[in-house]
């Protein structure tokens, strides 16, 4: 008994190891496919707080927090398990589809950049709402979340693609890439809408820090005060630093939001066409990448004590080249065939 007994807990030690390193293996692989679906968190995050615009500040949350529902929605419910049978029916398709969506990524791309150099006229309208129309706010509120919604289910697609040939390349458990599908969904759709939630609260907690004069006494306004209580010496000292700080927030929330903006465009531009570099070596097509690689490794010999970041950002910065001049290509195609072509076929 005590020999069999040593056997039996030996075997769940084995076992524990194995699911330990399936933990440790998932949790990289979950890191290394968040880290390559970058621009387009990145965009998911720039994009997402222009759906508050407008509304009240005790409305701001609620709309976030039901725009991140829709998405958790969106990754789990639907394209979660449509990646999963896509990779057990037709992992072919995969590289192709991924391609599709760096072709959509350099296509957005690049429409932002053009706008922002040469805004379209019909932007500066009214979009389709007469100024003496009052919209009614709970049917403005849902019109705002159901397109923001629809607008992270094609985000989140390609950040569940992006997730699905990172983890194909590299895990062959059809339970641990789900699992890993599943945690970089959560945990995406988390820090995305948490950080759009401190984006847009950001400029409210700037106000109440500069108009706070008891910092200390109301523990940065956590606590409610009578209007009359006259500050105290640790209020003295610090309300300098804390309405500083709301000023700084107030005035500095639209500049960090366009840089967010530009940011958020560049991200588009590299991954996108990182991946359709990359899509072209799957398919024997090598030479842009291996001119890419050659250039970035040249940057990083140029200067040794930053190697690998210099040659990063060649790498990042070409990618965003090519990404740029291949949706320069299809803004055409896009705006004068396909677009007018959909729309037909809505119509239908």
């Amino acid at each position: 008994m005590s020999t069999g007994l040593i056997a039996l807990l030996d075997d769940v030690a084995g076992l524990a190891k194995v699911a330990a390193a399936s933990l440790d293996d998932a949790a990289a692989q979950s890191v290394k496919a968040g880290a390559k679906a970058a621009g387009v968190v990145v965009d998911d995050a720039a994009v997402t707080p222009r759906y508050v615009v407008g509304f009240a500040a005790d409305r701001e949350l609620p709309i976030v927090g039901r725009i991140a529902w829709g998405s958790l929605k969106n990754k789990l419910l639907y394209l979660l398990p449509a990646a999963l049978v896509l990779s057990l029916v037709a992992p072919w398709l995969i590289n192709p589809l991924l391609m599709l969506g760096g072709a959509f990524l350099c296509y957005e791309g690049a429409e932002k950049a053009y706008e922002a150099l040469w805004p379209h006229a019909e932007h500066h309208g009214t979009g389709g709402i007469m100024p003496e129309e009052a919209p009614d706010p709970k049917r403005l509120e849902e019109e705002k979340v159901g397109g923001a919604i629809k607008t992270d289910l094609i985000l989140s697609a390609e950040i569940m693609a992006i997730t699905l040939a990172t983890v194909a390349e590299e895990v062959s458990s059809f339970w641990l890439q789900a699992f890993i599908l599943a945690l970089v969904g959560v945990g995406i759709t988390v820090a995305v809408y948490g950080t759009v939630a401190l984006i847009v609260k950001a400029d409210d907690a700037g106000v109440s820090l500069a108009a706070n004069r008891l910092p200390a006494t109301s523990l940065l306004g956590l606590r409610r005060l009578d209007p009359g209580v006259p500050p105290g010496g640790a209020d003295r000292s610090l309300a300098w630093a804390t309405q500083g700080i709301g000023r700084g927030l107030v005035y500095g929330m639209p500049i960090f939001l366009k840089i967010l903006s530009v940011v958020g465009t560049a991200a588009m531009l590299w991954v996108g066409g990182g991946i359709i570099v990359h899509g072209l070596e799957v398919y024997g097509v090598d030479a842009l990448g291996h001119l890419i690689h050659d250039w970035a490794a040249a940057a990083g010999h140029a200067l040794p004590a930053a190697a690998g970041a210099v040659a990063w950002f060649v790498t990042a910065a070409l990618s965003g080249v090519v990404g740029l001049v291949l949706g320069a290509i299809l803004i055409p195609i896009v705006h004068k065939g396909i677009a007018p072509a959909w729309a037909k076929i809505r119509k239908r």
